[in-house]
């Protein structure tokens, strides 16, 4: 009898062990903060789980709708990002409002040359004009409001690097449906008037930029 029960215990361990592998597997994946390697000035995306994220999506053709600059506060990595309203967030949390927790993590070529503490000071001075500031829901290139990826473009100029091409409105498609009553919400119904010639940065221009590489990504990406 004891040597049945022995078998039975040994049986379970291949079992055991498989769902601690597969535990693992899903901890490390997806979102371990502590284990994203992370720095100062990187550039980090997902898809956001807001209410215009699929309005975004059609509007730049990218499932990539949301993004934040990370910094270090107290040796902690934090997303700076521009929300209701502009605000440090911690990266877990950050990476938590995206869908199945997907996310990419970007970094310049050349950051080693060029992210100094001298710029990365520069940088994070630049980004405290903004913080409080509200979302800015029409995305116009004014500091009254701002919008993410015009944030993190902007922290970014300050020490003269311009991450991805600005746009014009009208090099987008503007004709479908939706982005025509987005428009309208935004624009018309507050009796405002839409210039299709504003100059725009979007999330996916910048994560497209020849200037960055890839660091990490996680999560369950969309297909």
């Amino acid at each position: 009898m004891a040597q049945l029960f022995n078998f039975i215990a040994m049986s379970k361990i291949p079992l055991f062990l498989g769902g601690v592998m597969i535990g693992l597997v899903i901890l490390y994946t997806i979102k371990p903060p502590s284990a994203i390697p992370v720095k100062d000035g990187d550039l980090i995306f997902h898809n956001s789980t807001s209410a215009q994220s699929p309005f975004l999506e059609q509007l730049t053709g990218s499932k990539y709708t949301h993004m934040g600059i990370v910094f270090f506060e107290a040796g902690k990595p934090l997303v700076y990002e521009a929300v209701e309203p502009v605000r440090y967030v911690p990266l877990e949390q950050w990476i938590d409002r995206g869908t199945n927790d997907h996310f990419v993590v970007k970094r310049l070529k050349n950051s080693k040359e060029v992210l100094s503490e001298k710029n990365l000071k520069l940088m994070k001075k630049k980004g405290l004009e903004f913080k409080g500031k509200s979302y800015d829901r029409r995305f116009q290139w004014d500091d009254a409001n701002i919008y993410c990826s015009e944030l993190v473009w902007k922290i970014y100029d300050a020490i003269g690097i311009q991450i991805g091409a600005l746009k014009q409105f009208n090099e987008f498609d503007l004709n479908s449906n939706e982005v025509k009553n987005e428009i309208k919400k935004r624009y018309t119904d507050d009796g405002l008037t839409f210039d299709p010639n504003e100059k725009v940065i979007t999330p996916v221009d910048m994560f497209n930029s020849s200037q960055l590489k890839e660091i990490q990504r996680g999560g369950k990406e969309q297909k």
